[in-house]
Formats: structure tokens, sequence, C-alpha cells
């Protein structure tokens, strides 16, 4: 029963985190970036797919959701400039392209 409890509070704290919230505790996925909480969605979603882990991109997932998450990577991959990596990029197309 106690698991049960425990898992449940770790949902809901997770519900309940907002993208800045996320990134805040994330400090070196924008390491040169000095006032965190002036960062764009975009801008939190392009650091997360390019230089976080998978345990980073399924949290910041379930903060934003799968569709706008989806939204966001394929409007700024789809810009003449784009900051994501190639294989970061062909990964994510195809990743979403399947779940999205």
């Amino acid at each position: 029963m106690v698991l049960s409890r425990c898992f449940f509070s770790y949902l809901c704290y997770n519900l309940s985190m907002t993208i800045h919230q996320f990134i805040k505790k994330r400090p070196y996925l924008v390491w040169y970036v000095r006032d965190l909480s002036k960062l764009s969605e975009s801008s939190i979603v392009e650091h997360v797919l390019n230089y976080g882990d998978w345990d980073d991109v399924q949290e910041m997932i379930k903060i934003l959701g799968m569709k706008k998450t989806a939204e966001i990577f394929r409007a700024k991959s789809m810009q003449k400039r784009s900051n994501y990596r190639p294989e970061i990029k062909n990964y994510f197309q195809l990743y979403f392209n399947k779940y999205a």
C-alpha cells in the first residue's frame, strides 16, 4: 500500500509541474542561460531533445503532452535554420510520426 501511495504522489507531482519548473531542475541542459524563466517552450523542447537523456525527454512529454511536444518539434525542425542536430532531428521525426 505504501508503494502505491508513493507512486500516486509522484504522478501528481509530475502532473502539476510546469515546463519552467522542469527546466530549473535541469540547469545542465541550458548551462549558458542566466534566466531560465525567460526560455520559451520551444527552446526548452529543443534543449531537452538535443542534450537531455531519455528520462528527461519522457518527463517533458508527460508535462507538455505528446501532441504538443511533437507540434513544437515539427514547427522548429522544419525551419530553414534549425538548432537540432541531424541525428536528433531524424530520430524524433521518426518517433513523433509513430507516436504523435
